[in-house]
């Protein structure tokens, strides 16, 4: 019987009913296993000394004396404890009163002669029980099992009552070979244990060996020294390697604790003064040294100690780099720029609740619903902030009898209103997302009567048929929409006209690819009883067909990274009033200066003339206009639009990997990251009419819930940070046969568990952008006295303008994210740090540390992936405009 350890029943109701399922007279097991938590509950919750406790432990003697009287002759009783307890009923230290448990062995009838006297140990470890069960079964000893049999179970000499007929030698000779093949094995892996205990150890087990052998030949017993050289030798085994592992090294704790907790203050000062390190260039020097320390401490430890720890290596590199950093900014900030008062804003306060929320076994394993709620929580503060502001209402008409220049520069009612609108539209659609998102969440066994989604589950797996195809038909649904709503705007902003290798990939390897998916789910789905006859055709279908779609994905991935344009130009030459043409303008901003000096100065010009061309629609008869009419599709989303995309491609590439059920809850990603954008975009409007923003920066606000929705969607797309919940069917998608060698296999299940940190990691940049994209006209440059609307810069092209801003925001935006994902690694190392010692590390605090910690590195190695496609599209539009330059003015 199984029961949860978050929800126990009633002392007495578990004890009943375990002992009403004990099968002890039937002849259909070999081993029986009984696991009472009577007593541990009794513990945990009265305490040892409780007369409740004696009321239970007189109920397990009863227990024992009843399993007695039933036993066969030929069975041994194993009665132990797996932990004690403190005074107060807890466990899960290491005080003796918490380590120390009892153990009963009995018998009804002496299986072997008796062990004569030969004195028992006092101590039994519990490794030690594992060997001699084994044994004693019949079955070999587990290979990684670094125990001792037990010799009182075994006779001195060999026997027929005994089932396997070993003696105490043979039992130990073969407990000795498996523990050294374990010991050789796992110090060919690991370099952890000591090379002189290593090498004693070795040689102790070639004087056994030769003793033992030569023994044998002889036709002689092993000497009892041999017996007790032998084990010493496992007691030695066992003692180093415990040495080795269950040790927690306080000095590496702290030394990682200092290096992670620098690395998060330096992205915070990297954010707030990134316009000062892209004008200084403060970044150079420190990733130099650092490198040459990391070697300088390999080289050492090579010498010193003959073998390389990376984990020295790069802790020494990236600490000495991050030290160096920060002297070098403290001597070049700007005094009374920031304030510890910074670090008091609603967002960074969500986040201190999420890192707080880490050190709690209950709240990581409900980490799911936790994030759901932080998310919400921040989402509605955006609004609340807005009206407190007095944002959401459109201000009063401006006084006629003023000025001009005294005049206010709020936007019309209308626009106020309007923008309020789509706020809370879209607030809704990210409420809607959140709740719906809950519905495919699985279930920890610490949960109780959780139940896991039914869409978790394959098709394959679903036995009413009509429950079948409704699935298939939502999850083939989601798909197609997944392609319109990215097909859609595309073509909204125009950048389906141009003529480069991404719109193939977004107008026909995209379908093709949603295509085959779309089959490759009905063919999984297909009973394999419904059409046997074409068994073979649908087991190559399974390999042809998602292979298909991960080489159609793969090759639109290559070609928006060959070239990720999607601007379409169309330049025409007006003719005079003679016909003939006018000579191209000429630009030059100056004599004596660089080349991309130059550049920088004429993309802006060469810009606002395309601009011009498209407002004023030409000119009218008769009159002479020596601008060259130009037409552009797609410039104003230059920079979103191959994210877009991207984002939707890889999408799909980490949607194949799940199971079908799962296109629901990628279909609410996309919303629910569309929605995070669009109220991002409307605060900032509505925020731009009365602050004047300087260059190009993201709140902390939308940083920190777009970190919460990875981690949201961890959980919303099936995942959980247990190992057991791992969806290994991720790596035979494709391949059902199986592969032959390990790397692929663990991309492929490394895609499928983070998922949600990659695609939210690849559009990071977006937050950047979103805002000039769904920006009203009139919020920036009307500000500005003198300047008129029609010499305003739109949407993302403003990022050209100010190379050095653009380039201060991307760097800022990354090391926001990286700060926002750092701390929360932070906290999840600080809780299995200080509570290593607490019942559930192993079981929920140490597999969190390692998902938080491969999640972290999963997702900053595609946030680089995202901010260097941006700088490739950069390199791109740079391109495009130098060939569009007149050959008379370079």
């Amino acid at each position: 019987m199984a029961f949860s350890k978050t929800f126990i029943p009633p002392v007495s109701r578990i004890s009943c009913r375990s002992i009403r399922n004990l099968p002890v007279e039937g002849d259909d097991w070999d081993v029986l296993i009984a696991h009472f938590l009577g007593v541990d509950h009794c513990g945990h919750r009265f305490g040892p000394d409780h007369p409740a406790m004696a009321e239970k432990l007189s109920q397990m003697d009863g227990v024992i004396r009843s399993v007695i009287k039933r036993l066969k002759n030929d069975t041994l009783l194993v009665v132990m404890g797996d932990h004690g307890m403190t005074d107060t009923g807890d466990h899960g230290g290491e005080s003796q009163k918490e380590t120390d448990a009892a153990l009963f062995l009995y018998s009804s009838s002496p299986l072997f002669p008796a062990p004569g006297s030969q004195v028992e140990p006092e101590v039994v470890p519990q490794t030690d029980l594992v060997p001699t069960l084994a044994l004693l079964l019949g079955v070999p000893i587990p290979f990684s099992s670094v125990g001792q049999v037990l010799l009182p179970l075994f006779p001195q000499n060999g026997s027929r009552g005994v089932p396997t007929g070993l003696s105490q030698a043979e039992a130990l000779w073969i407990n000795v070979k498996q523990v050294n093949r374990f010991l050789e094995t796992y110090s060919n892996m690991a370099k952890d244990i000591p090379p002189d205990s290593l090498s004693q150890l070795r040689a102790d087990f070639s004087n056994i060996s030769s003793q033992y052998l030569a023994t044998v030949h002889k036709g002689h017993l092993p000497s009892p020294e041999l017996v007790v050289f032998m084990q010493n030798y496992l007691t030695a085994v066992r003692e180093t390697c415990r040495a080795s592992w269950a040790r927690f090294n306080p000095f590496k704790m702290a030394a990682g604790l200092l290096i992670l907790g620098v690395a998060c203050m330096l992205c915070y000062i990297l954010s707030e003064l990134s316009h000062v390190v892209i004008q200084e260039g403060l970044l150079k020097l420190p990733i130099l040294s650092g490198l040459v320390v990391g070697l300088v401490v390999a080289a050492g430890q090579l010498f010193s100690q003959g073998y390389l720890e990376l984990s020295w290596c790069a802790g020494a590199a990236a600490l000495f780099s991050e030290v160096l950093f920060l002297w070098r900014t403290h001597g070049v900030s700007p005094k009374g720029r920031w304030s510890p008062s910074s670090l008091l804003t609603p967002a960074l306060l969500v986040l201190f609740l999420r890192c707080a929320s880490l050190l709690s076994d209950s709240y990581v394993i409900y980490e799911g619903n936790v994030v759901t709620f932080l998310l919400f929580t921040l989402s509605i503060y955006v609004p609340l902030r807005l009206n407190w502001d007095g944002l959401l209402v459109p201000l009063p008409p401006p006084d006629t009898q003023k000025p001009p220049q005294l005049l206010s520069t709020a936007l019309p009612s209308s626009v106020v209103r309007r923008q309020a609108f789509i706020l809370l539209v879209w607030l809704g659609v990210l409420v809607g997302s959140l709740y719906l998102s809950l519905s495919f969440h699985n279930c920890r066994e610490e949960q109780g009567t959780c139940q896991p989604s039914p869409f978790l589950s394959p098709l394959s797996r679903v036995q009413d048929s009509q429950l079948r195809n409704l699935h298939y038909v939502l999850s083939v649904g989601s798909l197609a929409l997944w392609g319109y709503l990215l097909h859609r705007w595309l073509r909204h902003y125009g950048n389906l006209n141009c003529t480069s290798v991404t719109l193939f990939s977004a107008c026909f390897l995209l379908p093709l690819a949603c295509v085959c998916m779309g089959l490759h789910w009905a063919v999984s789905a297909t009973p394999e009883d419904t059409f046997r006859s074409l068994f073979e055709l649908i087991g190559l279908a399974q390999v042809f067909l998602p292979r298909t779609s991960f080489c159609l994905l793969g090759l639109g991935l290559i070609l928006l990274w060959v070239d990720p344009m999607t601007v379409f130009l169309k330049s025409r030459t007006p003719l005079n009033s003679r016909g003939t043409s006018l000579p191209p303008p000429k630009y030059r901003a100056s004599t004596g200066i660089s080349p991309q000096a130059e550049l920088h100065h004429l993309i802006p010009q060469l810009y606002q003339r395309i601009r011009h061309s498209l407002e004023d629609g030409g000119t009218e008869s008769g009159e002479a206009d020596s601008r060259p009419a130009v037409e552009a599709y797609g410039l104003g989303t230059v920079y979103s639009a191959p994210l877009v995309l991207l984002c939707g491609l890889l999408g799909l590439v980490l949607l194949l990997l799940h199971p079908e059920g799962m296109a629901l809850a990628f279909l609410l990603l996309l919303l629910e990251a569309g929605a995070m954008l669009h109220i991002h975009a409307c605060s900032t409007n509505l925020s731009s009419l009365h602050k004047h923003s300087n260059g190009f920066s993201v709140p902390w606000a939308p940083v920190v819930s777009w970190s919460l929705a990875a981690t949201q969607f961890f959980h919303a797309t099936g995942h959980l940070p247990t190992f057991p919940s791992i969806q290994w069917g991720a790596a035979f998608v494709g391949f059902p046969q199986g592969h032959t060698g390990t790397a692929l296999p663990a991309s492929l299940v490394t895609l499928n568990t983070f998922s949600a940190h990659i695609i939210f990691a690849v559009g990071c940049p977006l937050l950047l952008f979103w805002p000039l994209v769904c920006e009203v006209r009139g919020t920036r440059s009307t500000r500005s006295a003198g300047v008129e609307e029609s010499e305003d810069a739109v949407m993302e092209m403003r990022l050209r303008e100010s190379p050095q801003k653009f380039s201060s925001g991307l760097l800022q935006l990354a090391a926001r994210y990286l700060f926002v994902n750092g701390v929360q690694v932070f906290a999840s190392v600080c809780a299995a740090a200080i509570l290593r010692r607490h019942l559930m590390v192993w079981k929920v605090f140490a597999p969190k540390l390692m998902f938080e910690a491969s999640g972290f590195i999963v997702g900053s190695v595609f946030v680089i992936l995202g901010v260097i496609m941006v700088m490739r599209v950069d390199v791109s539009v740079g391109g495009l405009f130098k060939k569009l330059l007149p050959q008379n003015s370079r």
